[in-house]
């Protein structure tokens, strides 16, 4: 099932919106809904074919996004990366950090250099992205952060402990940004997407079995798209969402895991 057709928010046009891990799957969603919105977006990624392309399909709109190439765990890349960005755009207005890898593993193949790498892709440059938006959403009176977490340790799927990891501690740090942003007017929640049809998801961990499994934990007996997941984005990055702060918001068919 796709996801209905996008409400319109008049106030997202000409927003200056930046999404990590934009080139594929939810990402990607994001970028093309809010160019579908008017926004000026930039996203970046380490998949110069999927960004590339991206950027191609969606080059009619009113502001074609931008892609940017960027190693997200590289933090000295990531502070060049949006230092253009804010020479050639302006300020950023919305931040979505979405980028992840959510590799699965055993405890006894884990290593100390392998821990703080899933650390630094999964966690660590939301952090510093944030860092890098938040001096110019304050002197503009204020912005938007969306952090995506993860239904996985909710539900403590196996084989995934340190992205699972991960993704807890992001739902901490959007309510520690959240309480420490509020006075400047950056409004700063978590998007907790459930299992959501993406071609990676689809290609590596969703056979019949597990499709299933997923259907038998769900409330609703449907698939979420990355169209879903964009078209809740929209919504509070919108002012229709302005007084929600410091909050999971989940959008995952009502998964409570039973089965999965």
């Amino acid at each position: 099932m796709k996801a209905s057709p996008l409400a319109i928010y008049p106030d997202l046009v000409d927003k200056r919106v930046v999404v990590t891990g934009g080139g594929s799957g939810i990402g990607a969603a994001f970028v093309e809904a809010f160019a579908a919105q008017g926004a000026r977006v930039s996203f970046l990624d380490i998949a110069d074919s999927d960004g590339m392309a991206l950027q191609e399909k969606l080059k009619a709109a009113k502001h074609s996004p931008k892609f940017v190439r960027c190693d997200l765990t590289d933090l000295d890349s990531v502070a060049s990366v949006f230092n253009a960005i804010h020479k050639n755009m302006g300020t950023t207005d919305i931040l979505i950090n979405n980028a992840a890898n959510d590799v699965r593993h055993n405890m006894d193949e884990i290593t100390s250099a392998k821990w703080d790498a899933s650390i630094a892709v999964n966690l660590k440059h939301l952090y510093f992205c944030s860092q890098a938006v938040v001096p110019g959403m304050r002197a503009r009176g204020g912005g938007v952060i969306l952090n995506l977490g993860s239904i996985s340790w909710h539900l403590a799927l196996p084989n995934l402990t340190m992205y699972m990891t991960a993704k807890a501690g992001i739902e901490a740090m959007t309510r520690g940004m959240a309480r420490d942003f509020g006075t400047d007017n950056i409004r700063v929640n978590c998007i907790i997407p459930g299992a959501i049809k993406t071609p990676k998801q689809t290609l590596l961990w969703h056979t019949p079995e597990a499709e299933t499994k997923i259907f038998n934990g769900q409330c609703l007996k449907v698939r979420v798209e990355p169209e879903d997941v964009a078209n809740l984005a929209l919504f509070l990055a919108s002012k229709s969402a302005a007084k929600c702060t410091g909050r999971e918001y989940y959008i995952d068919a009502g998964n409570y895991g039973d089965g999965a």
